[in-house]
């Protein structure tokens, strides 16, 4: 049978490898300069854990894992004929995690007596869906998650956003960081006499961006929402001008909506902060930002990079009751997620890698022939003691050989030994890039800048 592994996943080559090491380490720094906290949760959550907390659509993307044993055998006739989500319940205890933000509240319920808070955690590790494969979706794939929780104030969705701002400026991607927020959202649904359909609106204009505005309102429409409330919606949603100009227009708008003008003042607070620091990305206030997860409740963010046509790249936002699900009520947290496989693509598109991430050994010693190789070794390890990634070449083959082996590697020197060099005590080296070819006391060798 031919190999194969799951659609939606992937393997990584080394040059891969190292250009995600890349991303991860420059991001994890960022997060360190902010004081935040590395934690790892597993990749198996009780399905009880994970239920309910993404909607109905994300849902129906749980991996479910079957029972240890025979999972089916207290099965009924009655189960199977109540439909697959029921019976599944009946047969899976446990999913893979289908985000990192879910099985963060799980953690700090549970480990609420070793929190300090508010508690300033960051988290890097894979997540799955049961999506459909495309270009740059996948079912596999990383999430960078940065949270707040036990706190409310909104200098955290500004830190947020600075946060956003250092990682992209560290890896060279100009982004535009798109804000709306929650309450508004409600408020809008007030205004249309839909705030009983607050979730099918949400999720309808989420996807704006994707179908257009005329596929959103017949969603809205199959939802039941009338036409006279669809009509309100829409000048909201094409409103133009600076922030401030939106929010002042949303406010002529919402101004018999309590939650609406919560939110409207929540943005307007933020944006005032913003204003007084030195960003390189774009920041608008998107009306039309909804993002389809349930459990948000304030501010919601979304970045796109300018310059790749891509989805999402970062996502995210305030969660004020997240914890309560679990028995921790009002522990209100904020916090975005940087999508690593989306990034990669985006800086794969725009050839955004440095050369270096390409290499992986910096120095190659050329065999040729036993004494040579023990000459060769004691040096190898003072360059290795010295910080210096080195590798001997394990064969004795022909030199043309071993140099198209460090040409393939993208190995930068070569250190060529010979009879004359073990009888002078010296070494060659070859700069692979230019040809250059140097000889130098054995020395001496700590002190060449590879």
């Amino acid at each position: 049978m031919k190999p194969s592994i799951p659609s939606g996943t992937r393997d990584f080559s080394p040059v891969e490898t190292a250009r995600r090491t890349y991303i991860f380490d420059a991001i994890r720094s960022v997060f360190k300069t902010f004081g935040f906290q590395q934690i790892e949760t597993p990749a198996l959550e009780n399905l009880s854990t994970l239920l309910g907390k993404y909607g109905e659509e994300g849902d129906k993307l749980l991996f479910k894992i079957l029972n240890s044993g025979d999972a089916f055998a207290k099965l009924t006739p009655d189960d199977l004929s109540s439909g697959a989500g029921a019976a599944s319940l009946k047969v899976c205890e446990k999913g893979l995690r289908y985000d990192l933000t879910v099985p963060f509240a799980r953690y700090v319920v549970q480990h609420q007596g070793e929190i300090s808070f508010p508690f300033r955690r960051y988290q890097m590790q894979p997540v799955w869906r049961a999506d459909r494969p495309q270009k740059g979706r996948y079912r596999e794939f990383y999430q960078c998650d940065v949270d707040v929780v036990g706190s409310t104030s909104l200098l955290n969705e500004v830190e947020l956003v600075q946060i956003v701002d250092a990682v992209y400026q560290k890896l060279g991607i100009a982004v535009t960081l798109k804000i709306n927020n929650r309450k508004v959202l409600s408020g809008i649904a007030d205004l249309m006499g839909a705030g009983d359909k607050l979730v099918e609106v949400t999720v309808a204009i989420d996807k704006i961006e994707k179908v257009g505005l005329d596929r959103v309102k017949q969603e809205l429409r199959e939802q039941g929402v009338t036409n006279e409330a669809i009509a309100l919606l829409e000048p909201v949603l094409l409103l133009g001008g600076t922030p401030e100009e939106k929010l002042q227009s949303l406010g002529s708008l919402l101004a018999d909506s309590a939650v609406g003008m919560a939110g409207i003042q929540e943005l307007r607070a933020i944006f005032g902060y913003l204003q007084d620091l030195p960003l390189a990305c774009t920041v608008e206030l998107d009306l039309s930002l909804a993002r389809g997860l349930s459990y948000y409740t304030g501010a919601i963010f979304e970045v796109k990079a300018n310059d790749a046509a891509i989805g999402s790249i970062t996502g995210g936002g305030r969660y004020d009751n997240l914890t309560g699900i679990f028995g921790l009520p009002n522990v209100s947290g904020v916090g975005v997620s940087f999508g690593a496989d989306r990034i990669y693509d985006v800086m794969l598109q725009l050839n955004l890698f440095p050369e270096s991430t390409q290499v992986s050994t910096q120095v190659m010693f050329a065999n040729l022939g036993e004494r040579e190789e023990r000459y060769a070794i004691p040096l190898a390890a003072q360059l290795r003691g010295s910080g210096v990634s080195v590798e001997v070449y394990p064969d004795r083959k022909k030199l043309q050989k071993q140099l198209e082996y460090a040409d393939k590697r993208s190995i930068p020197y070569v250190i060529v030994i010979g009879e004359d060099e073990v009888a002078r005590q010296s070494v060659s080296v070859k700069n692979m890039r230019t040809g250059e070819q140097r000889i130098l006391p054995a020395t001496e060798i700590l002190s060449f800048e590879f």
